[in-house]
C-alpha cells in the first residue's frame, strides 16, 4: 500500500480529525476514481466526476490531492505495486524459464489489467505532468523500487544483466499502454474497425502481439548473453599467418 503522506496533499486547513480519518477520505477517493477509470477511460473521468461518486464538493477534494492526475498517478503507483507482487509469485511458479514462457507471463499478467494499461499509458503522458515534483518523485521512487525487484527475478530466471531486465520491463509496460490504446476496447472506434471489413487491420489483438514482441526481445537478450560467456578461443600461429599473408 501507498504512503499516503507522499501523495495527498497537504495544503490547507483538514476537515478529518485524524490521520486515520484522513486516510479513509483519501481512500475513499482513489476507489472512486479506480471505480470510474475502469468504467472509462481514464481521460474521460474528471474530477467532477470523481467528486460526485465520492459525495464531495470538488474544491474539498483538494484538500486530499492537488489535482485529479495526482489521484491517478497514486492509482498507478499502486498498480506498479500490484503487478510487481503477482508477476514475481507467478515467473517463481513456472515450470520452464524459456524467453518465450516467460514472455507470455509477462503479457498475459498485463492484460489480466486493463485499467493498469490505461494508466501506463496516461502516466507519462499527462499524469507526471500536471503535480508537483514531490508527487512526481515519490511516483517514480515507488514504480522504481518495483521495478528493482522484477529486475532481479528476471536475472534470475535468464541469467540477463540487469540494465537488459530494465529494458525488458520498459517495453512491456511501454507496449501494453501503447497497443491498449490502439486496440481501444469498449469503444465506438473499436465498433467501427470491427464492423468495417477494410479496417480489420486496425484491430488489435493486444495479449498476442505483446507475447510477440516480447518474445523476440527477450530471445535476443538471451543470445547475445550467451554469445557473450562463451570463451575466446585463440588463434593458432598457422592462423595468424594466414591473416598476415
Amino acid at each position: 500500500m501507498l504512503c499516503y503522506d507522499l501523495f495527498v496533499s497537504s495544503a490547507g486547513p483538514q476537515r478529518a480529525r485524524s490521520a486515520e480519518a484522513k486516510q479513509s477520505r483519501a481512500r475513499a477517493i482513489l476507489d472512486a476514481a479506480r471505480s470510474l477509470g475502469t468504467q472509462h477511460s481514464v481521460r474521460e473521468v474528471t474530477l467532477t466526476d470523481i467528486a460526485a461518486a465520492v459525495g464531495m464538493h470538488k474544491s474539498a477534494m483538494l484538500r486530499y490531492f492537488e489535482t485529479r492526475e495526482q489521484i491517478f498517478l497514486a492509482l498507478t503507483a499502486e498498480g506498479w505495486q500490484e503487478w510487481s507482487r503477482a508477476l514475481r509469485t507467478r515467473l517463481s511458479d513456472l515450470t520452464g524459464t524459456s524467453p518465450d514462457t516467460v514472455a507470455a507471463a509477462i503479457a498475459q499478467s498485463l492484460v489480466a489489467r486493463p485499467f493498469f494499461c490505461d494508466l501506463l499509458a496516461q502516466a507519462p503522458l499527462n499524469l507526471e505532468r500536471n503535480v508537483s515534483l514531490d508527487s512526481a518523485y515519490a511516483f517514480k521512487t515507488a514504480v522504481l523500487a518495483e521495478v528493482s525487484a522484477m529486475a532481479s527475478t528476471l536475472r534470475e530466471l535468464l541469467g540477463i544483466t540487469e540494465l537488459e531486465a530494465n529494458d525488458a520491463i520498459a517495453t512491456a509496460t511501454s507496449m501494453a499502454g501503447a497497443l491498449w490504446q490502439m486496440a481501444a476496447p469498449g469503444t465506438r472506434l473499436r465498433a467501427l474497425y470491427e464492423t468495417r471489413p477494410e479496417l480489420a487491420h486496425a484491430i488489435v489483438d493486444v495479449e498476442p502481439q505483446l507475447t510477440r514482441i516480447l518474445t523476440a526481445l527477450l530471445m535476443g537478450i538471451c543470445v547475445t548473453t550467451t554469445t557473450r560467456q562463451l570463451p575466446v578461443q585463440p588463434r593458432g600461429r598457422g592462423q595468424a599467418q594466414q591473416r598476415t599473408t
